[in-house]
């Protein structure tokens, strides 16, 4: 009776027919999916796996890719000083330019929630972001120019420089041979014959333009002729050329110029014991001086080349250089990711810890910063991966007799691969090592999101 009774209650067994029909729409709704997966697959495929996968082919081929020639590629790579140089300068880049974005980004990212305008401050930052690369690159090639007339660090910095230490007005001036000075091992100018108080001497110099004569500058010819007392010595520093010709080398002829705001020296035994700045016409005097011989003296600090500001694109500096223009551009995307993060902290935490007498560092050290570990993590290996793919600024940035000491793996494949080298095999290797340089910090990431999202 019970078995009857359940044996009725059972649900009939489904008919073929629906399981078909299930079958089928299962298969259908595969194929639709599949329909619209597979341009992506496609695209995916030929701008990723293809390259990929004939990179790693190609590695293995000499120059013309018609012979197989195993790891010799591999090996070259690192026997090459220029690939050596660009594994160190790419260290470099992974190690200081993501470390100094994420703390940059960190630090704003706090010191704008305390300002009244953080949106318009945040859009501030994050503007260079709109800019791209190739004209980045030609902003800073511009503004690391050594020419303080284009260069505006270095404009900057010679500004600085000369409001601190007088610039020298004549660096081209020098002496002519045989007439009564002879220069010094350091650079400056010396009498040859020896001067005793009461005489006048006159120190007369070539090599300077009478355009870039001062505009209070006198003639020299009325100071020539003054007397000196018994106890001073007196002379003149003239420019020792008459325009339009004649005149008397080693004189001061009565049109010529002198040469003010130069420093001369009264030298006994090697020692300067007195020394005076030229007047607008040339002459200086020395006062108060014992009976002897003295060498009067044009230290070398008057034809001292002007300082010209900091060489931005040298071989020491190109590198921190560059960096510099990535941190330009990229601060503004730290800053924004790491606020997002900080606006959803919890602010009971925070409000707590301050009830409690904590300070703002201690806040931050001990709560702001461990809350935030996991975006500061995302942050830092996303800006490692794309300081390892930096090519554009490098290129376009360091001028090209320095493009050796600043070239990172990147530009150095594209160099070997098309900029002259033409061996696609070694340039195949050098991306391939990037590749796998890449990845664990790509997979890393990955679940990194991944885990999040859990």
């Amino acid at each position: 009776m019970t078995a009857t009774l359940l044996k009725e209650a059972s649900p009939p067994p489904a008919a073929p027919a629906d399981h078909e029909r299930k079958r089928r729409a299962r298969r259908r709704a595969r194929v639709i999916a599949l329909a619209f997966v597979f341009p992506a697959l496609l695209l995916l495929g030929a701008l990723v796996v293809y390259p990929v996968l004939f990179s790693v082919g190609r590695s293995f081929f000499d120059a013309s890719g018609d012979r197989f020639v195993g790891g010799d590629n591999y090996t070259e790579m690192f026997r090459d000083p220029a690939t050596l140089t660009a594994v160190r300068n790419t260290a470099i880049w992974v190690v200081v330019a993501p470390t100094l974005l994420t703390g940059l980004g960190l630090v704003l990212a706090v010191l704008v929630e305390k300002i009244r305008w953080a949106t318009a401050f945040k859009l501030l930052l994050f503007m260079p972001m709109a800019v791209s690369f190739l004209a980045a690159g030609i902003i800073f090639r511009l503004a690391y120019d050594e020419d303080p007339e284009k260069g505006v660090l270095n404009a900057a910095a010679v500004s600085v420089h000369d409001a601190f230490k007088d610039a020298s007005s004549y660096p081209n001036a020098r002496a002519r041979d045989g007439q009564g000075l002879t220069k010094a091992a350091d650079g400056s100018y010396g009498t040859t014959a020896a001067a005793s108080p009461g005489d006048t001497v006159g120190l007369g110099l070539v090599g300077v333009r009478a355009e870039d004569l001062p505009g209070d500058a006198r003639p020299a010819y009325p100071a020539s002729g003054r007397k000196a007392s018994a106890d001073e010595l007196r002379g003149v520093v003239y420019l020792d050329f008459t325009r339009g010709g004649g005149g008397e080398q080693g004189k001061v002829d009565r049109t010529e110029s002198g040469l003010p705001g130069m420093k001369a020296e009264a030298v006994r035994d090697g020692k300067s014991v007195a020394s005076a700045t030229t007047a607008a016409d040339g002459s200086f005097r020395f006062q108060g001086l014992d009976p002897g011989s003295y060498t009067v003296r044009l230290p070398a600090s008057n034809f001292a080349a002007p300082y010209e500001g900091i060489s931005w694109l040298g071989p020491a500096l190109v590198t921190p250089a560059i960096i510099g223009a990535y941190l330009w551009i990229w601060t503004g995307f730290a800053m924004v990711l790491i606020g997002a993060g900080l606006a959803a902290l919890p602010r009971d935490a925070l409000e707590a810890a301050r009830m409690d007498g904590a300070n703002e560092w201690q806040i931050f050290r001990r709560i702001t910063v461990p809350l935030l570990a996991p975006v500061l993590t995302v942050v830092f290996v996303t800006l490692v991966i794309n300081v390892m793919k930096v090519f554009d600024l490098v290129y376009i940035i360091a001028p090209g007799p320095v493009q050796e000491d600043a070239t990172v793996l990147a530009t150095q494949m594209w160099l070997v691969s098309f900029g002259g080298g033409n061996n696609q095999g070694l340039g195949s290797a050098l991306g391939v090592l990037l590749l796998l340089l890449v990845i664990p910090a790509m997979v890393f990431n990955v679940r990194r999101f991944r885990g999040s999202q859990r």
